[in-house]
């Protein structure tokens, strides 16, 4: 094969995107930490998923506006940080290749190359033994194989064959990996994808083909879903979905040249809800606004229309209310707005309720086992309606998909990179609502780097991790990001948590309990704590978590 098109490489990443689906579930065993956070293939998976339904809608005989279609859908889609440096991959990838009509195999390595760039300046902190190194050193293995053959399949299998003995080499270069036994998840899933990729360049069939929904489906389920939930019909400001694209015609923008930041601030002027998506050739517009006609026929200046959809969105939620009318009175009354917005991730009912009642505007939720996407994020930010915004994801894991929410929301918005729910309700309480977004983060942050937090869970499975032999199904107790603890004793297992935690300089321990645990048995250990740790105050929250039967604050 001495070319790849655009319409081949739709091809590739459909079948890649499948075979990581269908490899998800073991990906996910893969995570180094025996606790029920295994989401490293769930969330590569979702990811990619969302780059294929993106792909699957705009793919073209172009591989450059193919590859841009897989890189907008990566970049809403990401969710976690595998999933955050996926798209950064291939958004560099299809930079690289964006005015390409097809590509040859050393263009295609040279591609992968770029992306791999791209996505270790993405990485404030790049760590090899994970998914950046398998990257890199199969994107170096395609382009030697390329300065040798113009046969694309055979650059495809060098890149294979690399990710794989990279991917095999990972527990040499991370030493947590090779005490576990397990080579890199996020690596895994990438091979994952490579693999697909080869297998469509040769012809070959993997298991089952996914049933891809389009991004227009996604965004449509998406909008009834918030409309159903958020308002009564008397209170939908802007009435009528209206979703379209600008073709641009170079006659036009000769007299009104186009600029995506400039288009977009000029759009919020109509409605909310507002999400602009362009390349080189068109714009894609999603707008809720009371004026579909005056929206289309400003647009209009830059180029024609195409896939306009305009939907009423009053007699829309009429249809739906009925059946919901009591659910959307108990939601309403708990929706917040702001005009300087503070959004947050949590899961539990109580923990969500907590993060509001210090400030939260809007709790996503989200965290352990389901990191939120990009899109997710966004979306968020959209239905508060705020002109600032500070992002607090409370996971490692999504602080990336945080930051790219960020830069994509158009509104001024900074990203508060706390790690934990007691660093987010920390960060909260610090908020000021007279200081600018940049003074605000940096202020947050430091107040949230003041709590150590503590966390109870279980193991999902056999492991040893820093000389502890860790049983499944026994109880874990995990401090700054180590696991201390473990026993069959939940009380047991929390105390020893706790004297490793608490010191002389501590004043205040919270502890949010989980929905497995009962109000009798956290008084206990609220008592055990009075009464071992004199010098400290107690509080404690019913958070109603998952998974997680305690989590502790200490400050």
């Amino acid at each position: 094969m001495k070319f790849i098109d655009g319409l081949k490489f739709a091809e590739m990443v459909k079948l890649g995107a499948h075979h990581l689906s269908e490899n998800a579930d073991y990906v996910d065993s893969l995570n180094v930490f025996p606790v029920p956070d295994g989401d490293t293939g769930t969330n590569m998976n979702l990811s990619m998923t969302s780059g294929a339904k993106e792909v699957d809608a705009h793919a073209q005989p172009h591989i450059g506006k193919t590859a841009h279609a897989l890189s907008k859908g990566l970049l809403m889609g990401a969710r976690g940080n595998s999933g955050v440096i996926l798209s950064q991959l291939f958004r560099g990838f299809g930079k690289a290749i964006e005015d390409e009509e097809h590509v040859d195999g050393q263009q295609f390595a040279d591609a992968l190359k770029y992306g791999m760039e791209t996505a270790y300046q993405a990485v404030m902190k790049p760590v090899e033994g994970t998914i950046l190194t398998v990257a890199k050193d199969a994107a170096h293995a395609g382009v030697e194989r390329a300065a040798t053959t113009d046969d694309c399949i055979e650059v495809m299998e060098a890149i294979v064959t690399e990710a794989r003995a990279s991917l095999e080499r990972t527990p040499e270069l991370l030493a947590v990996l090779k005490e576990v036994g397990v080579v890199d998840s996020g690596g895994q899933g990438l091979l994952y994808v490579y693999e697909g990729f080869l297998a469509s360049m040769k012809g070959e069939q993997l298991p089952a083909k996914t049933n891809v929904q389009s991004m227009d489906e996604l965004v449509h389920a998406e909008h009834h879903r918030s409309v159903q939930s958020f308002m009564n019909t008397e209170d939908i400001v802007f009435g009528y979905c209206t979703e379209f694209m600008v073709k641009f015609e170079p006659k036009k923008l000769q007299v009104y040249p186009y600029d995506e930041l400039e288009f977009r601030q000029s759009l919020s002027e109509f409605g909310d809800s507002l999400l602009v998506i362009s390349d080189d050739e068109v714009a894609k517009v999603h707008i809720h606004t009371e004026e579909p006609g005056d929206v289309l026929s400003f647009s209009q200046r830059h180029g024609s229309l195409i896939n306009i959809k305009i939907e009423n969105m009053r007699q829309q939620h009429l249809d739906l209310v009925g059946e919901n009318r009591d659910v959307h009175k108990e939601v309403q009354a708990e929706t917040v707005r702001h005009p300087y917005a503070i959004i947050t991730v949590a899961m539990g009912a109580g923990i969500a309720e907590l993060l509001k009642s210090v400030g939260a505007s809007a709790v996503i939720e989200g965290g352990q086992t389901m990191n939120p996407s990009t899109e997710d994020i966004v979306k968020a930010i959209q239905d508060v309606g705020a002109e600032r915004v500070l992002i607090v994801p409370n996971n490692k894991n999504i602080v990336m998909a945080a930051e790219q929410a960020a830069e994509v929301v158009g509104i001024e918005a900074a990203v508060v990179p706390t790690t934990s729910v007691p660093e987010g309700l920390s960060a909260i309480l610090a908020f000021n609502p007279e200081a600018e977004v940049a003074v605000n983060a940096e202020a947050m942050s430091e107040a949230a780097s003041y709590v150590k937090t503590a966390q109870v869970t279980h193991a999902v499975r056999d492991t040893t991790i820093d000389g502890i032999d860790i049983k499944k199904g026994e109880f874990i107790g995990i401090s700054a990001g180590k696991i201390v603890a473990t026993n069959k004793s939940l009380e047991e297992v929390t105390k020893t948590l706790l004297k490793s935690v608490i010191d002389e300089d501590d004043e205040i321990v919270t502890v949010l309990y989980g929905e497995d645990v009962e109000e009798e048995q956290a008084s206990r250990l609220e008592s055990y704590i009075a009464e071992q740790y004199a010098d400290v105050e107690v509080e404690l929250h019913n958070g109603k978590q998952p998974l997680y039967p305690y989590i502790i604050s200490v400050e």
